[in-house]
């Protein structure tokens, strides 16, 4: 591993979803991470398990935390750690002994990663939820549906991935960097609600300028404006345009054929349903593949609305190497991608707690230490 976060060493308390995402993004990049399991998850027999993206890059180790010398092994783990992150409820990890006032007396250094939905503080901060309450609550799941219909529920690539493991990947890499001048850690509290309300920001402006209404199917972004959204083709498949600029306008015009056309002012909203409707109907004389022979890869702002399968395969995924070719199967490459230090995926533990003995050595454990923590029952 040769990433930009090589050297940088990370202790992760197994969670869900959100948490390992931002882990992976760390590990895919050079951080060292060893992933927390519980010892009550490890496998009765030593069977390689299903390769995950999810978990790939990390080593890990199963450690019962109900017990003292559990509690103990995490923190003599994070003594010689740069990042420390967590998932739970607020105050879960102070019950177990593993809070932040705790770590952070023993490695002043440590930067103390924290990922809720609702955060640390405020009326909701106890409360369970997923993705879509937290998106619901910054306005964004009322902003996105068809005119006149009900809100979209949204995959949870914006709340859990974007606005909550995106957002706590950064942040612990900003407080790492301070802390390489600062000789100080501190905590890093990520709340997916702030997360995807930061992602909204621009379009809290855009409602307070006027230029966005509260009504759905009716703005310039959400598939009001007919010049940017999705539309129907002759085989049942869609497309999306998005010419909004004058000179990409007038090239997806006459690319299908309405350049001579009549037509009203394109920038009153009044008139907006009528282009629509018009540009409905010529979309939907040609198939999917059609459209595509024609306007992709030119400036119309044009492109097919593949399936995740179909994106896998297009030509423009396969020229720059976005998924992986070789592995049991397909998954992307480290992003960004960096010209001198890029990020390589890392293997998946062979199973929980596959990796625990191998980890306490190489981080000062002795191996009488060790064999005592196994017939303790405190790690596996």
């Amino acid at each position: 591993m040769g990433g930009p976060l090589t050297g940088v060493r990370v202790i992760e308390l197994a969670g869900l979803g959100a948490l390992p995402f931002a882990s992976l993004k760390l590990a895919d990049m050079g951080a060292d991470v060893v992933r927390i399991d519980r010892l009550s998850d490890v496998p009765a027999a030593p069977v390689r398990a299903p390769h995950s993206f999810w978990d790939r890059g990390r080593r890990s180790v199963a450690i019962d935390l109900k017990r003292p010398e559990g509690v103990d092994t995490v923190l003599r783990l994070a003594e010689s750690a740069d990042v420390f992150l967590e998932s739970f409820r607020p105050g879960v990890v102070e019950r177990l002994g593993v809070g932040p006032e705790v770590i952070l007396a023993r490695n002043p250094r440590i930067v103390f990663g924290r990922l809720t939905g609702w955060g640390q503080q405020g009326p909701l901060a106890h409360s369970a939820g997923h993705s879509i309450n937290y998106e619901a609550l910054t306005g964004v799941v009322r902003a996105i549906g068809p005119r006149g219909g009900s809100p979209v529920p949204l995959l949870n690539v914006l709340g859990d991935f974007a606005g909550g493991g995106l957002q706590l990947a950064f942040g612990v890499v900003c407080a790492v960097l301070e802390a390489r001048s600062s000789g100080l850690g501190q905590v890093v509290d990520a709340a997916m609600i702030d997360g995807v309300m930061s992602l909204a920001a621009p379009f809290y402006a855009l409602h307070e300028s006027g230029m966005h209404t509260d009504e759905m199917g009716e703005n310039l972004f959400d598939g009001g404006a007919p010049f940017y959204g999705v539309y129907e083709t002759r085989d049942g498949k869609y497309v999306s345009i998005a010419p909004m600029e004058d000179q990409f306008w007038i090239l997806f015009l006459e690319k299908i054929g309405l350049a001579a056309a009549v037509m009203p002012d394109r920038n009153d909203r009044a008139n907006w349903s009528q282009w629509r409707e018009r540009i409905a109907a010529v979309l939907r004389e040609r198939t999917r593949d059609e459209w595509c022979a024609l306007l992709e890869g030119t400036d119309a702002c044009f492109a097919p609305v593949l399936t995740f399968t179909e994106a896998r395969s297009h030509p423009h995924q396969r020229a720059r190497g976005v998924f992986r070719a070789e592995g049991p199967m397909p998954e992307m490459v480290p992003t960004p991608l960096l010209d001198r230090t890029p990020g390589e995926p890392g293997p998946s533990p062979a199973w929980i707690g596959a990796d625990t003995q191998a980890v306490l050595l190489d981080r000062g454990f002795t191996m009488q230490e060790v064999d005592a923590l196994r017939d303790a029952g405190a790690v596996a």
